[in-house]
């Protein structure tokens, strides 16, 4: 087992990143949310210690994967903003989401959606979204901006820092009932029954 100690928090999360994409297929077109408490990486109790430092290591380890897949990354404010979203402008055109007005900053916004928000081309701040897949990073409560179904995701990785990670992809509500059918198989034989 690896000594979590002796790997940069950028490494940390960039192989938890990297575990979550692959088991969702994330790629161009699909949208990864991030919540994440730097207090919490930190050892701190969630909104006592943020660091824009520890920030800048995990956006470098997200940017890492993010380059390798295509996906678009979208960062959770933390409740001062309502968790409002920070993204880039084309993504929040690009989906019609609805804009909202704040520049976050580490008292208000959280250090993290501080930090994304400077490293982006075009930034701004979104009400909502319906992401793919999230990582939460300290318990930051991620779930009401993933689409349905979320599909609980436990990466080989359990911590970045001192923060416990919570991760999830999601799935297509299944439909109908007991004559339903979710794959198609190689040869198509269909029951006889129709359903006309």
């Amino acid at each position: 087992m690896t000594d979590i100690s002796k790997i940069s928090l950028s490494e940390q999360t960039a192989s938890i990143v990297r575990e979550l994409v692959e088991a969702a297929v994330l790629g161009p077109g699909k949208v990864l949310v991030i919540g994440a408490s730097t207090s919490e990486v930190a050892g701190r109790r969630i909104g006592t210690g943020g660091a824009l430092e520890t920030a800048q290591q995990l956006l470098q380890g997200i940017a890492e994967v993010q380059a390798e897949y295509g996906f678009a990354v979208v960062y959770q404010c933390c409740e001062h903003l309502n968790r409002a979203l920070v993204m880039e402008r084309e993504l929040l055109e690009r989906l019609r989401l609805t804009e909202v007005a704040a520049v976050p900053i580490p008292g208000a916004g959280g250090s993290m959606a501080s930090a994304a928000y400077r490293s982006m081309t075009d930034p701004c701040l979104a009400e909502s979204i319906e992401a793919h897949a999230g990582v939460d990073i300290g318990e930051t409560l991620i779930g009401m901006h993933l689409r349905r179904v979320a599909v609980p995701f436990r990466p080989s990785g359990r911590y970045i820092g001192e923060a416990r990670v919570t991760a999830a992809y999601t799935r297509p509500k299944l439909i109908g009932g007991e004559r339903a059918v979710y794959r198609l198989e190689q040869k198509d034989d269909h029951d006889s029954t129709l359903c006309d």
